[in-house]
């Protein structure tokens, strides 16, 4: 296969990717993401061929999609996506037919995961955790270069463990749609950071370090929140694996405060004489989920 396609599925845009050979990019497209299973569908099929039609490569480019959930090994079905006309649904079989050949998904921190492990910011590490702060809240392992996706292939779904180390009024936390309460999804994405800022229904996030900076006690305060929040969380990963560098990626991984935060607050946490913390940003920014997924047939077995 002369190509590698890579695709990231996301909740409100979707990026595809053309490697070549060398691994240097062909091709790189974005569109907004339809919100009904079919114009997904649809879209994927559609990305792939025009991509191909302009690379003149047609049928013959291996394909790799990230998306928000993951498929079960026990049905092969899309479960515990947040883009829930996915879920129920055998989105690479339906891929597969609709372009003549297989394909393979993974979670889109996975994909994280694997990209900056393996020419990102966790590159020479051995132990590599990646972690998601966007809209949604995940998290993925490399160790070795080999993706650990679990026997459950839950490994990673940090974004769904409860708040470490709760204070009395964090507890038992909002309530999550994967049915839970409290889990670090519901305090740490965007939105949340967002509603604790400027109030409920609040979604958008940007511009709240400058509105700190500027004096806004409030922006100061909830970035304060935000990465004590996170610090107690990574601690317990820490306690956990241990990593050996954690990457962050998605949209509030633009917070510089976080890389000098959130590693001192993380002190208090670790069970040890010793509280080292490499936290690093993606290089690859928000394109690093596409390139982990144009990657997902360098792995030994199905994505």
């Amino acid at each position: 296969m002369k190509f590698r396609i890579g695709i990231d599925l996301g909740g409100t845009k979707t990026e595809i990717v053309a490697l070549d050979p060398a691994g240097a990019v062909r091709l790189r497209r974005r569109a907004a993401t339809p919100q009904d299973y079919d114009g997904i569908l649809g879209l994927l099929a559609g990305l792939v061929a025009a991509a191909e039609a302009e690379l003149g490569e047609e049928g013959g480019a291996s394909v790799g999609v990230g998306i928000p959930g993951s498929l079960s090994p026990a049905t092969g079905l899309v479960r515990n996506a947040n883009t829930r006309c996915l879920n129920g649904r055998p989105l690479d079989r339906d891929l597969a037919a609709a372009l003549g050949r297989p394909v393979r998904l993974s979670n889109d921190a996975n994909c994280l995961a694997l990209s900056e492990a393996a020419d990102g910011a966790g590159a020479g590490f051995g132990v590599v955790f990646a972690v998601i702060l966007g809209t949604g809240v995940g998290g993925g392992l490399v160790v070795e270069g080999r993706l650990i996706e679990g026997l459950n292939r839950v490994a990673g779904e940090w974004g769904h463990t409860p708040l470490p180390w709760a204070a009395p009024g964090e507890h038992p936390g909002p309530a999550c749609w994967c049915g839970q309460r409290g889990c670090l999804e519901t305090l740490l994405c965007g939105p949340a950071l967002a509603a604790d800022w400027k109030g409920e229904g609040q979604r958008d996030a940007g511009g709240i370090e400058a509105a700190a900076a500027a004096g806004d006690a409030a922006a100061r305060a909830a970035l304060e929140r935000h990465a004590g929040r996170l610090a107690r969380a990574l601690a317990a990963v820490t306690n956990l694996i241990d990593p050996d560098v954690v990457v962050l990626g998605g949209g509030l991984s633009n917070l510089a405060t976080l890389y000098e935060t959130v590693p001192r607050l993380m002190a208090a946490h670790v069970f040890g004489d010793v509280a080292q913390c490499r936290l690093r940003p993606a290089r690859h920014g928000d394109s690093s989920g596409v390139f982990g997924a144009a990657r997902l047939w360098d792995l030994p077995g199905p994505g």
